[in-house]
């Protein structure tokens, strides 16, 4: 079998160095809020570019921080809307509704499936104080209109970074392109740890005050809370992996690179539609490879038979979702193509190049 996603191997890779860490980390005695923590924050910042980066459980806490933040800032208030593509995983979307925010769904652009730029002025309000921009599969969505938006209606630009770490556009690396943004570091992302983990950028020194604080039981000082806060802390041991693949992650990215330009280049089945591979190879760091078929179901299951295994990055839009009851007679034919069409193939950067190529013969045979 072709696993879809060998963690197991890609751990591996760094086995040496993670367990040497994490057996100091042990032997130090100190667990959360130490060392090993700053020093993955001030990494990661490093990396993409903000001036700040907080550490939090996982990438929906992440979003939901940077919301919650605006709200006691007073730039938000509930009932405000915020922007957000209608393909998104639930969890982007889940963030806005969590702070009494409203959601307002903008169709994809079918070609890169992120949020359909031209689409989203016509969708602001009054009430809009946000764009959520969701880079989708690991392809960046940001343009000088985006930017244009924001300045003329005074709206806040959220990067929903959980899949696309190490993306650029015009040279700067996703997660420094907006106001704030939120990353997951779950096991299976470009850049996963060991079990669910979640971090914050931005470049205002308030704002990161305050997402630190909430994150802490709404406390700066311990014992006083100044907020109404949440438990929501990267620990140490999460910490250490993170900061070891860190150093790998735009390695690990070329490889994602290399595996996508294969399949795109060799995969010639007319039933099968391939995802674009951007002229500029850094706007993409393919956390998934996405392709599309009218009869999903079938070339999985074909697929399945040859020992490939596939997932589907998602099989229900938001807006179908029973938590989501209300917009369930909604139309959304794009979202909805994409939900009925798409299916995820085996990329990583342990996946060999013998897997590729079987992988692409068997799809041409279909």
């Amino acid at each position: 079998m072709i696993k879809f996603l060998d963690l197991q191997k890609i751990n591996l890779a760094y086995q040496q160095e993670i367990e040497a860490r994490i057996l100091a980390t042990f032997r130090s005695g100190w667990y959360l809020l130490g060392n090993e923590v700053k020093q993955f924050e001030e990494n990661l910042k490093n990396y993409i570019g903000a001036t700040h980066t907080i550490g939090v459980a996982n990438g929906l806490d992440a979003l939901r921080l940077i919301l919650r933040a605006y709200i006691e800032m007073g730039v938000m208030q509930k009932g405000d809307e915020i922007i957000v593509p209608a393909n998104t995983y639930i969890a982007s979307i889940l963030a806005i509704s969590d702070n009494e925010l409203a959601p307002v769904l903008v169709e994809p652009d079918m070609n890169t499936y992120n949020i359909d730029i031209t689409k989203i002025e016509e969708k602001i309000t009054s009430k809009t104080k946000g764009i959520m921009l969701v880079h989708l599969y690991g392809r960046v969505v940001f343009s000088e209109e985006i930017k244009n938006l924001a300045r003329k209606y005074n709206l806040k630009i959220i990067e929903d970074n959980a899949q696309s770490i190490g993306a650029e556009w015009n040279g700067s690396k996703t997660g420094s392109l907006g106001d704030a943004a939120g990353f997951s570091f779950y096991p299976g992302k470009n850049l996963g740890a060991l079990g669910d983990a979640g971090a914050v950028a931005c470049n205002d020194d308030k704002l990161a005050e305050i997402i630190r604080a909430l994150a802490n039981y709404g406390s700066n000082q311990k014992y006083i809370n100044t907020y109404k806060g949440f438990n929501s802390r990267l620990d140490e041991i999460h910490a250490v992996v993170l900061d070891v693949k860190l150093k790998y992650i735009d390695i690990d990215n070329a490889r994602r690179r290399e595996v996508a330009k294969q399949y795109i280049s060799e995969i010639r089945n007319p039933k099968i539609i391939l995802p674009q591979y951007p002229t500029n190879k850094n706007e993409h760091v393919w956390h998934l490879f996405v392709i599309k078929t009218k009869n999903r179901n079938n070339l999985q299951e074909y697929l399945s038979q040859h020992k490939i295994q596939t997932l589907i990055h998602y099989p229900i839009p938001p807006h179908k979702q029973q938590a989501y009851k209300a917009w369930n007679t909604l139309s959304y034919p794009v979202t909805e193509a994409i939900h009925r069409e798409v299916l995820s193939l085996p990329i990583s950067p342990v996946i060999t190049d013998k897997e590729v190529s079987t992988i692409i013969e068997i799809i041409n045979c279909y």
